[in-house]
């Protein structure tokens, strides 16, 4: 994989995650069309690629890794709005800017901010 964040999840699945709008579009271009992808509601987050058929913990913790690493987090440290669809329901036309994409079809999750909190922490713990 190209340089994206990396966390691995209880479970041992490693997620990938954009670093910005040129990364997140190779990230997405990457993935297969049954790959589970993940990105907040609002603009300014790591696309996440949670590969096909994710354990619903391997969501949850991924939703929460998202959550942590967007702007929407750095701003308001609130509970934060994910959504989860598929690279099948993704498109992109010339016109549209780096990091941009279309989704037709998608699930809405909320992240708490305890929950980002306790990621931050572990990652601190972990280094």
């Amino acid at each position: 994989m190209t340089n994206y964040r990396k966390y691995t999840c209880e479970s041992g699945l490693e997620i990938f995650g954009g670093k910005d709008s040129d990364n997140n579009d190779e990230l997405v271009w990457e993935a297969t069309p049954k790959d589970t992808l993940l990105h907040t509601e609002m603009p300014g987050s790591p696309f996440v690629n949670l590969g096909i058929n994710p354990s619903k913990s391997d969501i949850k913790e991924a939703t929460i890794f998202t959550a942590k690493y967007s702007q929407i987090w750095r701003d308001t440290k609130k509970d934060i709005i994910v959504n989860k669809f598929k690279r099948c329901d993704m498109n992109k036309t010339k016109k549209m800017k780096s990091g941009s994409w279309n989704v037709t079809k998608q699930e809405k999750l909320k992240v708490k901010k305890a929950d980002i909190l306790k990621l931050e922490e572990k990652i601190i713990q972990n280094g």
